[in-house]
């Protein structure tokens, strides 16, 4: 039997490497992403849709390839927006805008993948990609940590309602990360900043370095496998403990 899976914000990074890895041998990923640009490498087995992950009509529409191509068995909300902003200098309705705008690529995720596992009545997987700045914040990230606690809220609170029907909600926490994002910054900057970026990543990373996108992909995996069948409402930290060590350099003044 063939299983299927959606993954969103699956073009590039972290995304990216997920839906590389759940594929196997026969299972199907239906990539949500944005930026149609980013989908070009996408191939057998790997359905692209290009548009925004909060909008329900597009989601549940991603739902429908899925559920055509196999059985639904995990959901993945990875889709993020990177943009900051500060209460002192910008307005409330931005700063809530900028918060509502990454819960709901969660939240619309988790409700479509929630009513389809309950209408077909089969279990499934919900894993929904968090940051160590949902419990570390940093200066200048109060949209993004904040959205990314609420979502680490959402997990648990789903988890709990939803668990006795076989379905599992649980969310990852990554540090920071070698994407195409981060190596696009590396390559901004001049030689002597990258060793100083890199020594600064290696001084916050208590192993030294920042993650390959596969090393989060894996953890994501497993959560949406069988293995993990009694983890449920858990945020698992995939920083090489960054997180518990608590030092970022936008902390200091």
């Amino acid at each position: 039997m063939s299983l299927s899976y959606v993954v969103t914000g699956g073009g590039r990074g972290i995304g990216k490497a997920v839906v590389q890895r759940l594929l196997g041998e026969k299972d199907t990923v239906v990539v949500i992403d944005r930026d149609g640009g980013s989908l070009s490498w996408t191939g057998p087995r790997v359905v692209p849709v290009v548009g925004d992950a909060a909008d329900e009509e597009l989601v549940s529409w991603a739902a429908d390839r899925a559920q055509e191509a196999g059985t639904l068995a995990g959901w993945v909300n990875n889709a993020a927006i990177f943009r900051d902003a500060s209460v002192h200098d910008a307005p409330t309705a931005e700063v809530r805008e900028l918060i509502g705008a990454n819960l709901d690529l969660a939240l619309v995720g988790c409700a479509v993948a929630v009513r389809r596992f309950l209408a077909s009545g089969t279990p499934g997987a919900i894993v929904n990609v968090t940051s160590h700045q949902a419990t570390r914040a940093v200066p200048g990230s109060l949209p993004y940590a904040t959205a990314k606690a609420a979502i680490e809220g959402l997990t648990r609170s789903l988890a709990v309602e939803y668990g006795r029907y076989g379905i599992r909600v649980n969310a990852v926490a990554p540090g920071s990360v070698a994407t195409e994002r981060y190596e696009d910054f590396l390559a901004s900057r001049s030689a002597d900043e990258v060793v100083g970026v890199e020594r600064e990543m290696a001084r916050l990373h208590p192993l030294g370095r920042v993650a390959a996108p596969e090393e989060v992909a894996s953890v994501v995996a497993h959560l949406l496998s069988s293995d993990a069948s009694f983890v449920n409402g858990a945020t698992i930290p995939v920083d090489g403990g960054r997180s518990v060590l608590g030092m970022d350099p936008e902390a200091r003044e």
